[in-house]
C-alpha cells in the first residue's frame, strides 16, 4: 500500500505521475538533479529532494541516491516513469529488497524481458509470432545462419534500446565488420556485448498492444498504436488505433498478448511491440513500463494508464474488465523536441514565449513554462500534443491546428517537421513503414543539394 509516491524521474512523465498521484490524495516527493531544481514537479510537489548534480549517471541512474531519498522523505514506493531506471531489474530488485514499493512489474520479469535473446525465448515459448533468426547469441557460424535467412539481415544487440545497438546486413562481405561493431558499440553503451541476428523487413509497420495487468489475476488489452514514423528507430508520430488491420489478425494478436501475460505472471502497464508485415505480427520486444505514447491509448479508452498503475501498484483490484474497454475515435500524439529541426542537434536554453494549444480534443503534455530553461544533460523530450476526434482525418486536422496554434520562442523545436508530417499526402492516407520517414529525409536533403 503506498502512502507516499517518489517521483524518480524528470519533464512531463514526471508532472504526469504527480497529477495522477495528487487525484488519488497520494503525497509525493520529487526527486531531483541540481539542473532540475526549477522543474514544474519539483515545484508542485508535497517535498522535493535533490538526489545529485546533472549527470544522470549521479543522480536519476544512482540507485541508492534515490533510495536515501525514499528514506529521508518516508515515501514507501516510487514510480519510475519512462526511460532512466524504469526497466532496469537491479533498481526493481533492491526497491523490493529494502520493503518500498516498485510501480511496475516484479524485478524477475523485468530481467527477462529487458535482454532481447530471453524476451524472444519467452515469446516463442508463449506462441507469440517472433521474426526469423538465431533463437540465441550468434555462434562461431554466423555465415551459415545469415545465409539461411537470406540476405538483408540486421545484427541486434540483447541489450539494446533506444534505437542503439543495430545494424543492418545486405550482404555477407558486411557481415563479420557488423557484427564486431555491434559488439563494441553495444559493450560501451550498455555493458553487454552480445548479440544476434534476424532477418531484417524491408517495409514493416510498428504496431504496439498496451496491456494491463493487477496482483488478482486480471489481464487486460487496450488495444494498439501505430508507431511507424520514426527516425533512426525513435518515433516520431503515434496513433491509435492502428488502421488497415483485419478485426480477426487484431484479436488474434490481443489474445496471444493476454497469454503470454499470465504465462509470465505480468503485473502493470506493459506493451509488446512487433514488425507488422503482409498481414503477419513479428515480436521484437516488451516495454515492462509505461511508454511515451501512453496518450493516445487513453484518449481512445478513456483510461487514466498512470493512476491505474498507481492502484495496481497499492494492490487494488481493476475494476474495468476487457468487455469495458471500448476504442472510442482515434488519437495522434507528436513529440516536441528541443532540436535544431535539419541537423536534429538539442536545442538547450530559455524559454522566452510559450504558448500551448487548446480546445475541444486537444491534450498538451508538457512541463514548459516561460522563461524555464531547457538543460542539456537530458532527452530532447520537451512536450506532447495529442488529439482526438470521432475519426482519423479529424485528428489529423486538429493536430493541425492545435501545431498551428502552438508557438516556443527562445530554443530551436521540431515543430515545423511535424507540420509538414501531418500534411504528408502518404501521412494523411496513413498505414506507412518504419522506413517512410529515413526515405523521406533522404528526398529532402538531395532537394537542398
Amino acid at each position: 500500500m503506498i502512502n507516499k509516491l517518489l517521483i524518480a524521474n524528470r519533464g512531463e512523465i514526471a508532472l504526469r505521475i504527480l497529477r495522477a498521484a495528487r487525484e488519488l490524495e497520494i503525497p509525493t516527493v520529487a526527486a531531483y538533479s541540481e539542473a532540475d531544481k526549477d522543474l514544474m514537479h519539483v515545484k508542485m510537489a508535497d517535498e522535493s529532494i535533490c538526489i545529485g548534480p546533472a549527470d544522470s549517471a549521479q543522480s536519476y541512474l544512482n540507485i541508492p541516491a534515490i533510495i536515501s531519498a525514499m528514506e529521508l522523505s518516508g515515501a514507501d514506493g516510487v514510480h519510475p516513469g519512462y526511460g532512466f531506471l524504469s526497466e532496469n531489474p537491479d533498481f526493481a530488485e533492491k526497491i523490493e529488497k529494502s520493503g518500498f514499493d516498485f510501480v511496475g512489474p516484479p524485478a524477475s520479469v523485468i530481467k527477462m524481458m529487458g535482454n532481447k535473446i530471453s524476451a524472444k525465448e519467452f515469446a516463442l515459448k508463449a506462441g507469440l509470432p517472433i521474426v526469423p533468426g538465431s533463437t540465441g547469441p550468434i555462434d562461431e557460424e554466423p555465415h551459415k545462419k545469415a545465409e539461411e535467412l537470406g540476405y538483408p539481415i540486421i545484427i541486434k544487440a540483447a541489450a539494446g534500446g533506444g534505437g542503439r545497438g543495430m545494424r543492418i546486413v545486405h550482404s555477407k562481405d558486411e557481415l563479420e565488420d557488423a557484427i564486431e561493431l555491434t559488439q563494441q558499440e553495444s559493450s560501451i553503451a550498455f555493458g553487454d556485448s552480445t548479440v544476434y541476428m534476424e532477418k531484417f523487413l524491408k517495409n514493416p509497420r510498428h504496431i504496439e498492444i498496451q496491456v494491463l495487468a493487477d496482483r488478482h489475476g486480471n489481464f487486460l488489452h487496450l488495444g494498439d498504436r501505430d508507431c511507424s514514423l520514426q527516425r533512426r528507430h525513435q518515433k516520431v508520430i503515434e496513433e491509435a488505433p492502428a488502421i488497415g488491420i483485419k478485426d480477426e489478425k487484431r484479436q488474434e494478436i490481443y489474445d496471444q498478448c493476454i497469454e503470454a501475460c499470465k504465462q509470465m505472471n505480468y503485473v502493470s502497464a506493459g506493451t509488446f511491440e512487433f514488425l507488422y508485415e503482409n498481414d503477419n505480427f513479428y515480436f521484437i520486444e516488451m516495454n515492462t513500463r509505461i511508454q511515451v505514447e501512453h496518450p493516445v491509448t487513453e484518449s481512445v479508452t478513456g483510461l487514466d494508464l498512470v493512476k491505474l498503475q498507481l492502484r495496481i501498484a497499492r494492490d487494488e483490484e481493476l475494476k474495468v474488465k476487457q468487455e469495458d474497454v471500448v476504442l472510442d475515435g482515434h488519437a495522434i500524439e507528436c513529440r516536441i523536441n528541443a532540436e535544431h529541426p535539419e541537423t536534429f542537434i538539442p536545442s538547450p536554453g530559455k524559454i522566452v514565449e510559450y504558448h500551448a494549444p487548446g480546445g475541444i480534443g486537444v491534450r498538451m503534455d508538457s512541463h514548459l513554462y516561460k522563461d524555464y530553461v531547457v538543460p542539456p544533460h537530458y532527452d530532447s523530450l520537451i512536450a506532447k500534443v495529442i488529439c482526438r476526434a470521432n475519426d482519423r482525418e479529424d485528428a489529423r486536422a486538429r493536430l493541425l491546428r492545435a501545431l498551428d496554434e502552438m508557438y516556443i520562442l527562445g530554443i530551436d523545436t521540431n515543430l515545423e517537421m511535424h507540420r509538414k508530417l501531418v500534411t504528408d499526402p502518404n501521412f494523411i492516407k496513413g498505414g506507412v513503414s518504419i522506413n517512410y520517414l529515413e526515405n523521406l529525409n533522404k528526398e529532402d536533403s538531395k532537394d537542398v543539394e
